[in-house]
């Protein structure tokens, strides 16, 4: 799918939001504050230091002419002055965030999971889960985060199914959705706040690359998912829907974002597959 970042239907104007987790253009991040920006919304990119100097993020803020704010997600400290830091420089309390932060050193080390190392686990959790707890805590705290603001994590579908090699990613993302659904009922009931998650397709994003693999997974839903998967910039067009005032009353929920592929069995591609190579 080819991404006009120039189309716009003002879906965000006047709107002030976060975006955690951009890395560069393989990140789904990357592609979700392209459409905010192209929706008039004002926005702040952040990301570790470390991931910062690493990637390209810095140029897509050039690009976009918008504010650059390291922070490390699981550092409240740092989540209190980012918060601080964007309410001054984009003139108002945050009308919305992704959370798009997710980290295993289990997988990038090879560790199987039936013999993880559970203190790169506590990790894995911290980062890729906890990290939204203590934003919508720091937010909520220090009233940074608009009445109605609109918070949306993304997550995978081996939250909630077995997907072999996924390893503690698999708990991390279940831990996710698990602080979505019991702050979004805290945050919703204190301030209006609404926190979703969206379960997106198999997509070459950075994350994604960790997972070695992920390309025959991307292959296999493609050929199960009704409407094929969604793309990065499908994705950031649905962000950008949760972000908007047409979901208002929409939170505490897992949106499947991935062609139907949750809740399909069996397809005539896969069956195809199978009758031509069955011996």
């Amino acid at each position: 799918m080819e991404f006009n970042t120039t189309e716009s239907h003002g879906l965000l104007a006047g709107k002030r939001g976060i975006v955690f987790g951009v890395v560069d253009e393989n990140s789904i991040a990357w592609s979700v504050a392209q459409r905010c920006f192209a929706e008039k919304a004002k926005i702040v990119l952040t990301n570790s230091a470390i991931a910062i100097r690493l990637g390209t993020v810095s140029k897509l803020a050039e690009e976009l002419g918008v504010d650059l704010i390291a922070a490390d997600a699981t550092n409240v400290e740092e989540i209190k002055h980012l918060l601080d830091e964007s309410v001054e420089k984009l003139g108002g309390k945050i009308d919305f965030v992704l959370h798009s932060v997710a980290m295993s050193q289990n997988i990038r080390r090879h560790i199987d999971y039936e013999e993880m190392n559970y203190n790169y686990f506590n990790t894995t959790a911290d980062v890729s889960a906890l990290s939204l707890h203590k934003i919508l805590r720091c937010g909520i705290e220090s009233d940074t985060l608009a009445e109605g603001c609109s918070v949306v994590a993304l997550s995978f579908i081996a939250a909630n199914r077995y997907m072999a090699n996924y390893n503690d990613m698999s708990d991390a993302k279940a831990l996710l959705e698990s602080v979505a659904r019991n702050m979004g009922g805290i945050c919703g009931a204190k301030k209006g706040i609404r926190v979703n998650c969206i379960s997106q397709s198999a997509v070459a994003s950075r994350a994604g690359k960790s997972f070695e693999q992920m390309d025959f997974f991307r292959e296999y839903t493609e050929n199960m998912a009704p409407l094929g998967n969604a793309s990065k910039e499908e994705c950031a067009e649905l962000c950008a829907m949760l972000f908007s005032d047409y979901t208002r009353k929409v939170t505490m929920q897992t949106i499947y974002n991935d062609g139907g592929f949750s809740q399909t069995i069996l397809t005539d591609k896969i069956m195809d597959f199978f009758r031509t190579h069955h011996k």
